[in-house]
């Protein structure tokens, strides 16, 4: 364990991001799961679950989760597994 204030801070503060992290990237594969299921399953609403998830995926670029050419990358494997 540290000694140094600050360093104990950066302990709380770094575990505090790790569930944050781990939080979004779990719903993240949620999404992208339920988006794969639906298209799979030819669901009457799939248009509307890739949306999500794709809403969900552009949520983790922005957070710094996700690495922009990735998310393009889930994006376009999504969208042209819909059609």
């Amino acid at each position: 364990m540290p000694n140094i204030k600050s360093a104990k801070k950066r302990v709380k503060v770094n575990a505090a991001r790790a569930l944050r992290n781990k939080a979004l990237k779990s719903a993240l594969h949620t999404a992208i799961k339920k988006a794969n299921t639906a298209i799979a399953t030819g669901a009457e609403n799939k248009d509307e679950i890739v949306k999500a998830a794709i809403r969900t995926i552009d949520k983790a670029v922005s957070k710094g989760i996700l690495h922009k050419n990735a998310a393009a990358r889930k994006k376009s494997r999504l969208v042209l597994s819909s059609k």
